[in-house]
């Protein structure tokens, strides 16, 4: 069994900060923030280790079942609306079979932009219908272990499942492949 994992601190670079009120803000519910002016870096940029670069930082995965008419009509339509509503994002082919590491038939779309991700995925959140999604990032760490660099398979495989945030049902993936891909 692997040894359990750690994680950085969140507030890494915010040890300094001045204590955070306790009061109520107007609403009576919420908890009043200091406001500092400037908005946090993340709304123009992905922090690190997600891709800025040209994989994108998110892949998103639109999941139907074939033999399910109802389903398989909607994600055939769904594919179409996204490749006319959003045409800057990087739309791929309508799988009506698995491929890779997911069971069942799906799409894909490619985020790269903070502005991209909370626009499709707000916006799929009412479209989706029927459909179980993955949102996944792709990440560029370089994380180290005792003898080496952390194998790719073991990154994918992170960023599939841990990493891995769900609309709908979740999926089980085959995350076997990424590393009976990694013997090839």
């Amino acid at each position: 069994m692997p040894p359990p994992r750690t994680y950085k601190s969140p507030l890494k670079g915010y040890e300094n900060a001045p204590p955070l009120p306790t009061e109520k803000a107007e609403d009576g519910k919420s908890l009043l923030n200091i406001q500092t002016g400037a908005l946090s870096k993340a709304y123009d940029e992905f922090p690190e280790p997600l891709d800025n670069g040209r994989r994108g930082a998110f892949d998103i995965h639109i999941y139907h079942l074939p033999n399910h008419p109802v389903q398989a009509q909607y994600a055939a339509e769904l594919h179409q609306r996204i490749r006319h509503e959003f045409p800057e994002l990087r739309i791929y082919t309508f799988w009506t079979k698995p491929v890779g590491p997911h069971p069942v038939a799906m799409f894909e779309v490619n985020i790269f932009t903070p502005a991209q991700f909370g626009a499709f995925v707000g916006w799929l959140a009412v479209w989706r219908g029927p459909l179980s999604v993955l949102i996944h990032p792709n990440t560029t760490e370089k994380t180290t272990k005792e003898g080496g660099e952390i194998e790719e398979a073991e990154k994918e495989a992170r960023n599939h499942t841990e990493r891995a945030i769900w609309m709908g049902e979740r999926v089980l993936l085959n995350t076997d492949l990424f590393w009976e891909a990694m013997e090839h």
